[in-house]
Parts: C-alpha cells; sequence; structure tokens
C-alpha cells in the first residue's frame, strides 16, 4: 500500500458523526446543512437529455470529451469571463467532476523526487491536502481570518516556501467563507507565480452563486492582462452548484496547454473519463444561463429570509458569494452538538475544516451552515433557531 495514506485525516464528516454519535437529539425530522450538496431541482432539460442518449450506455467515452462539449465549455468561458483566445482543443480538458480533478491533476504536476510544498488556504477544501500528502508534496497553510477578509494574507509566505512551491491553491468563491479575490489580487499571484514558477490552479466551482457582483476568475485576469497563453494558470469549474448537478459528475479544467496535455495522458491512464450521455447532457448546461439565474434567485431568498430573521440572534455575516455561512461562534463543537440536539440540525464545526498552525486553528471559532436546503427547509430551521436561541 501507499505509505503516504497513513498521513490523511479522517474526512470532516467522519469527525462530525463521531462527535454526535451519543448525543440525545429532539424529536424533529433533521435537517442538514453540513454537506455543501445543493437540493434544488435539476433542470429538467438537462435530465431529458441524459434519457434521449441512453443508447450512449454502449459507448466507450473519451478522455479528452467531445469536441462539442469543449467548444461549449470554450463560449461559455468567453462569454462569462470575455476570454478573447481560449482553444477547445488545447486549453480544456472535461473531467468527471472537479474533486476527482483536483485529486488527479495533482498526482500529474507534482514532482514528487522535489518532495515541493502545495501551498492552499486554511481553512479548506480537504482534498487539497490529500492530494498534496498522496503526491508527495508537504502543505502549506495560509490561514484565513476576519483580520485579512477571509483572504489569507500571501505576503506572509516566506520567500524560501515560494521557492520550493510546485501549486498553490486558491478557492473563489471560498469554501467555505465565502469570500472573492480581487483581480488586484489574482495579479499579485500571477506575479509571484512568475517569480517562482509554481502553478496557480483556481477552484472556482462556486463561481455562479453570487448576489450582487459576479466575482473575477483566474483566466479573466490572464486575458485583461494579455496572458493569452495563461502560462501555469489553471480553473476547475464544475455543474455541481452551478446548475444542481452534483451527481452527474461533470466539470471540466481550462488554462494552460502545457500543463493540460501531460494531464490528459494522466487521465488516459486513470480512466476518469466522463460518461457520453453525461458529456451531450453537460452541452446542454452549459448553453443555457437562465436557468443558472433562477437558482442564484433562489439563493438570494434565503440569505435574505436568514438575515431579515436570525440576525439579531446569530451574528451572520452575508458571504460575498456562494451558499455557506462562516459563522463566528464561542465554541464550534458545542454550538454544532447544542444545535443538533436542541433541534435537529446539523452543521459543521470549522475546525473539521482547518488545521493548526502556529498561530491556532484559523476554523475553531466558527461553523460552517450550507444553504441549500429547499425554502420550506429553510423556514423551519428558522422557526427553530428561534426557539432554542
Amino acid at each position: 500500500m501507499n505509505s503516504s495514506l497513513d498521513l490523511l485525516h479522517p474526512y470532516p464528516f467522519e469527525k462530525l458523526n463521531t462527535l454526535f454519535q451519543d448525543l440525545t437529539v429532539a424529536d424533529l425530522p433533521l435537517i442538514s446543512l453540513a454537506i455543501g450538496e445543493p437540493k434544488h431541482p435539476a433542470p429538467a432539460f438537462v435530465q431529458q437529455a441524459i434519457q434521449d442518449n441512453f443508447k450512449h450506455l454502449s459507448t466507450y467515452p473519451n478522455s479528452k470529451g467531445l469536441p462539442e462539449l469543449r467548444q461549449s465549455i470554450a463560449n461559455w468561458l468567453s462569454r462569462r469571463f470575455n476570454l478573447q483566445h481560449i482553444d477547445a482543443e488545447q486549453n480544456i480538458l472535461p473531467v468527471s467532476g472537479t474533486r476527482e480533478a483536483i485529486f488527479s491533476f495533482v498526482q500529474a504536476t507534482v514532482s514528487r523526487e522535489k518532495a515541493p510544498y502545495v501551498v492552499m488556504p486554511n481553512p479548506f477544501y480537504q482534498i487539497y491536502e490529500g492530494a498534496a500528502l498522496l503526491a508527495g508534496a508537504q502543505p502549506y497553510f495560509i490561514d484565513c481570518t476576519a483580520e485579512n477578509a477571509y483572504i489569507g494574507d500571501f505576503d506572509s509566505v516566506p520567500a524560501e516556501v515560494w521557492q520550493s512551491t510546485a501549486i498553490l491553491f486558491v478557492c473563489t468563491p471560498g469554501n467555505p467563507t465565502g469570500a472573492v479575490l480581487s483581480k488586484q489580487q489574482f495579479k499579485q499571484l500571477i506575479a509571484l507565480s512568475d517569480q517562482y514558477d509554481f502553478v496557480i490552479a483556481s477552484d472556482e466551482c462556486y463561481s455562479e452563486l453570487w448576489f450582487d457582483q459576479a466575482p473575477t476568475g483566474l483566466l479573466e485576469v490572464c486575458a485583461e492582462i494579455g496572458r493569452h497563453d495563461y502560462k501555469n494558470c489553471i480553473v476547475f469549474h464544475s455543474l455541481s452548484k452551478r446548475s444542481n448537478l452534483p451527481g452527474m459528475r461533470s466539470g471540466f479544467v481550462a488554462g494552460d496547454a502545457a500543463l493540460l496535455k501531460p494531464y490528459l495522458k494522466y487521465r488516459t491512464y486513470h480512466g476518469a473519463a466522463m460518461p457520453v450521455q453525461h458529456q451531450l447532457a453537460s452541452i446542454a448546461a452549459w448553453n443555457d444561463e437562465q436557468h443558472v439565474e433562477d437558482n442564484r434567485v433562489l439563493y438570494r431568498r434565503k440569505f435574505d429570509l436568514f438575515q431579515q430573521e436570525l440576525s439579531h440572534l446569530l451574528a451572520l455575516k452575508k458571504p460575498d458569494a456562494g451558499f455557506y455561512y462562516w459563522l463566528n461562534v464561542d465554541d464550534d463543537e458545542a454550538f454544532a452538538k447544542m444545535l443538533m440536539q436542541k433541534a435537529h440540525i446539523k452543521v459543521l464545526p470549522g475546525r473539521y475544516l482547518s488545521r493548526d498552525t502556529a498561530n491556532g486553528n484559523p476554523g475553531q471559532q466558527h461553523v460552517r451552515m450550507a444553504l441549500v436546503a429547499g425554502l420550506d427547509e429553510c423556514e423551519q430551521v428558522i422557526a427553530r433557531l428561534k426557539a432554542i436561541l
């Protein structure tokens, strides 16, 4: 067995099950706000596209994906991020969901002989850390706190760390914080990448869930500064959050062709190609924006409702984007246990999404609340929280 497997931490939800295992809970139906799994209905036209293409169950999918899918993704990127130079043949690779892609991209990109750093935000999506460890790299955490607007202080990273960095992960909008990187911050990171020759991997899976202004993307900034080869810049996007299709496992990786070429070779052996019927359904999803705006309207209504009804009881701060509250509390585990016991509502303690650093654990006094449930369930959550708080 790969001895690096012993380095992996238990997944956050394993820790959560342990925390709750001996609790006596309220006699109410469970409402989970712990997992970032969209509960809004999947678009009917996407479901229909899958049904119309069941004949492809007998077709092997190609690792590179259908040319039509890659072109639809290129068209969407051009519209959304104002890209003038995006080549569907060279700059785009469909993937079976970005969780799989983030993990495998690190395996294909890191030179384990150098034992480099993979730099990431803290708190973070745990796949960044697991991928780094299994690739023979060392995670380096940048604490994201209220003092740095939950973005992290890139100036705090020592030069010797940047010199040994293979990949910098950013997540914008952030999971779990909802913070969004600005164009200026992206430009700073691109300059660091040029100085120290590392890859910027921007996880932008929540980019279409916004309230007032669409978040900036890494490739958008590349285009603005004339970096049309997207050197050392890679983005990850998904239909899971944008289109309420987490079960379809459909996303893409886009950016530097020099990085995607060897990554495609890795994926050809890895065997993680997206089924053809899902590729055809993905084309329909990327080509339509109305269902995405309808989805944003639902999330806006829920956040507005929480702000209106609970802001006098909880320190609710509406995120820049995404569907999480990163709620400040006195003790994250105690708060999560209290909600489970008294209201049968499940939330995730922030420490489970973070690692201890020299300054402590930046998630310890936070809980993550995912407003993924339908409006009716969210109204029940509000009523229960009012009753116990």
